[in-house]
């Protein structure tokens, strides 16, 4: 253990001295670097040990700006481009970044980014350490290409933009674990939210979303892939691998979940709420109902929640 954060501290320094143009230095920026005794020591501490933010900034419009690493970092690097465009190059490949999209570069990844001469970015960035980031980054799904749309790219910036201000309070255990608990929070967006790029998923995401919206009807497996012009099997297939349950299964979280709301908020007998989720039968449904959630409509109702 002490090997290796000796080794990540000496990579830090070494990394940060390999080819620049101007790193940072912008009018309005902010920036913070955590001291990198501190970043040993928050490294052998719970939680930090898992996620620790080790830097992170605001560049406005970050004209010239460029880093080179030939050997990589210890550290996975989120940025966000909030405006204009760049650049990254990532293993061999460069890739274009423009305005609402984020890169994530693995650690240990050789890489390159700068900003476009006649529209620079405006970033939001950090660097992370610890335990956890390399499977907290697989998961965001920028193992194959390390540039992607962001969903929601205010809630994204929002979080950097925490991480930014716990940062800058001081470097005490409470505020790294603020800074970590909002760069965790913005690793595991991107992974729920990430964008799909090909045509299946695009196919599996309209399905999801048509079923959240058609709780009261009957649709069928068949039905989906019939509108996908895909062969049942087929789309099961697809629809499993991609949400992570069958299609039917997934219908009756939806239909419970939103039974759930109704029994907490309000005073519709079990008669109305079956149908309106999708079921004509009450007693079925209660059926459904104990099955998912191991008591009855009427003793889930009464239970004291909240």
């Amino acid at each position: 253990m002490e090997k290796r954060l000796e080794k990540l501290d000496k990579t830090m320094i070494a990394a940060e001295t390999v080819g620049m143009a101007i790193a940072e230095g912008f009018p309005g920026q902010r920036l913070h670097v955590l001291p990198r005794p501190r970043v040993l020591e928050a490294l052998r501490e719970p939680i930090t040990a898992r996620l620790l933010v080790t830097d992170a900034g605001y560049f406005p419009q970050a004209q010239a700006h460029e880093r080179q690493r030939k050997i990589g970092i210890d550290q996975a690097i989120i940025m966000i481009c909030a405006r204009g465009e760049g650049w990254c190059l990532v293993d061999g490949v460069r890739h274009v970044v423009k305005q609402g999209q984020v890169v994530v570069i693995p650690p240990r990844t050789a890489h390159a980014y700068g900003a476009d001469p006649d529209d620079p970015w405006t970033l939001w960035w950090l660097h992370a350490a610890g335990g956890d980031v390399s499977e907290l980054v697989a998961a965001a799904g920028t193992t194959s290409t390390p540039v992607q749309d962001v969903a929601d790219i205010y809630r994204s910036v929002a979080l950097v933009e925490e991480v930014v201000n716990w940062m800058e309070r001081d470097s005490t255990s409470a505020s790294l674990v603020g800074a970590a608990g909002a760069a965790w929070h913005l690793l595991a967006s991107l992974s729920a939210d990430r964008p799909s790029s090909s045509t299946r998923s695009s196919v599996v995401s309209k399905a999801r979303d048509y079923l959240r919206n058609h709780l009261q009807e009957r649709v069928s497996v068949s039905d989906l892939a019939a509108m996908a012009s895909v062969s049942p099997s087929h789309f099961a297939f697809l629809f499993r691998q991609q949400i992570g349950y069958p299609v039917l299964q997934y219908q009756t979280q939806l239909r419970m979940a939103r039974a759930r709301e109704l029994l907490d908020t309000t005073e519709d007998p079990i008669s109305q709420i079956a149908p309106q989720v999708g079921y004509e039968d009450p007693f079925y449904f209660s059926r459904q109902f104990r099955s998912v959630h191991g008591t009855t409509p009427l003793r889930y109702r009464a239970l004291h929640k909240g």
